[in-house]
């Protein structure tokens, strides 16, 4: 099983901004699927977002206050998260899925926005 580190995590307060960073074992440039999910107290894992080939997708809350960036050549996925809401709390996970090694999910960062 591919192997993804999350780190970048923090607190951080309401309005502020953080950068996560996905450091992936293998290379990425194979990568059918690579992306961010959230999981907040009490609530299930949601998607943050996710790229496809060229194609990314956000989740409605983050359009225009997230974005992902993939390095193929560091085998690095990043989110850059602006404009930070106490809603965006929560723990974030790197996820990937390739033919050759199913489904990864990292361990996971905590993100906290509170003043």
């Amino acid at each position: 099983q591919m192997q993804l580190v999350e780190s970048g995590g923090g607190l951080v307060q309401p309005g502020g901004s953080l950068r996560l960073s996905c450091a992936a074992s293998e290379r990425i440039f194979s990568i059918n699927a690579m992306g961010w999910y959230r999981q907040a107290p009490g609530k299930q894992r949601e998607l943050v977002a996710i790229t496809r080939g060229s194609s990314t997708t956000y989740a409605d809350s983050m359009k225009g206050r997230f974005t992902i960036s993939r390095d193929n050549a560091k085998n690095t996925l990043d989110l850059q998260m602006n404009s930070l809401k106490p809603e965006d709390t929560a723990v974030y996970y790197c996820y990937a899925a390739s033919v050759r090694f199913g489904s990864s999910w990292g361990q996971g960062t905590q993100v906290t926005v509170s003043s």
